[in-house]
Formats: structure tokens, sequence, C-alpha cells
């Protein structure tokens, strides 16, 4: 398959659909080689990838379930399981970060958690490439400071996805894909502003 065919036939995997063998280490060496390659303004290298496996992703769940637990104290017993249950439904986890420089006056905050954004598909990307199956997920978790704290990231950065990867236990139906032209226009000169 040829890059431009990688790029349009890319599909999510559910979690529950990624299954052992995950990436081994040499095969994540690579997956994070290829996140190196994000846009970087001003060559910040505002990236962080945090590898959960094993073990880990049941501590990763405790750590989720504690977390909602202190946001929403009202939490039945239930819904704390599922939280626990999460990070063990594929067999790896890379989380992305954004390493904020706050002070950087010319790279804003966006464009540095934009950066890792791009780091996170490049990944995708390259689990696909080598044939597995991933999915980018966030959720309440993804955005809780106790969570990102937890992860040893700092108070400034941000957590811009889960990347759960593993071997596809079933092929995923193709999604249906918009029209370009519903996304697509072409500008040719600015728009006249009506004077007061």
């Amino acid at each position: 398959m040829d890059a431009l065919e990688l790029l349009q036939t890319r599909a999510s995997v559910r979690p529950d659909d990624l299954g052992e063998p995950a990436p081994n280490d040499a095969q994540i060496d690579g997956l994070i080689r290829a996140a190196l390659t994000a846009p970087d303004h001003g060559g910040l290298q505002p990236w962080a990838f945090i590898v959960v496996r094993g073990e880990a992703r049941a501590r990763l769940g405790e750590v989720f379930a504690e977390a909602a637990a202190q946001r929403e104290p009202g939490l039945d017993a239930a819904a704390l399981d599922r939280l626990r249950a999460k990070p063990l439904r594929a067999p790896l986890i890379i989380a992305v970060a954004a390493r904020i420089d706050p002070d950087n006056r010319k790279i804003p905050p966006i464009e540095q958690v934009l950066s890792a954004g791009a780091a996170a598909q490049q990944l995708q990307l390259a689990a696909n490439a080598m044939g597995f199956g991933a999915i980018w997920l966030t959720g309440d978790s993804a955005h809780d400071p106790a969570v990102t704290e937890a992860l040893g990231l700092g108070f400034d950065d941000r957590l811009v996805g889960l990347v759960h990867i593993g071997t596809p236990t079933r092929t995923p139906a193709p999604p249906q894909r918009p029209d370009p032209a519903g996304f697509l226009r072409e500008w040719h000169e600015p728009l006249q502003l009506e004077t007061l």
C-alpha cells in the first residue's frame, strides 16, 4: 500500500477489537520515530510519549477511577469499574502529550498542542503501516489534572490523547467518508466589510 492509500483508507479500530500481539520494543521505537517527524514550529520538540502496557494498564485504570471519584463524588461502583477496565481493552497504550512552554513568545501554546496532535496522528498512521490497528482516544480522564500528574506531566503540559494499539481481532467496516467538495472553497479576494 502506498502512502496516499494508507492516508485515505485509515480507520480507527475499537479498543475492544485490539488484541495481542502488540508492537514489540523495536516496533515501538519505529512508532516514536514516525511521531517525531511531526511539524514543529520553532523546533521546540514539545512532545512526550508514555508507554503503558502489561500491569501498568491496570494501574492506569485505577488512576482513571480515582480521578473520576474526585471529579464526581457520586459515581457508583459500576461506573468506577468501567473506568478501571478502559485501559485493559488494548494491549498497548501510548499517551501523547504536549510539553508546553507557556512563556515562549514566538510559539503560542495552541501551536505546541497542535504539534503534539500531529505527532499522535503520525504514531497512529505508523501503527497502521506496520499492520496494527489503533485508535486515538481522549475523554474526561485525558483532561483531568490528576491523570496528567500521575503520568509524570507538568502543570502546563496537556495530554492530547491515548493511542490504543494492537492486532485487530476483526476488520472494521470502512468508514463513510464525506465528499471533499463540502469542505473546499477557493479564496479570491478579501470580503468587503460594510462601513458603519
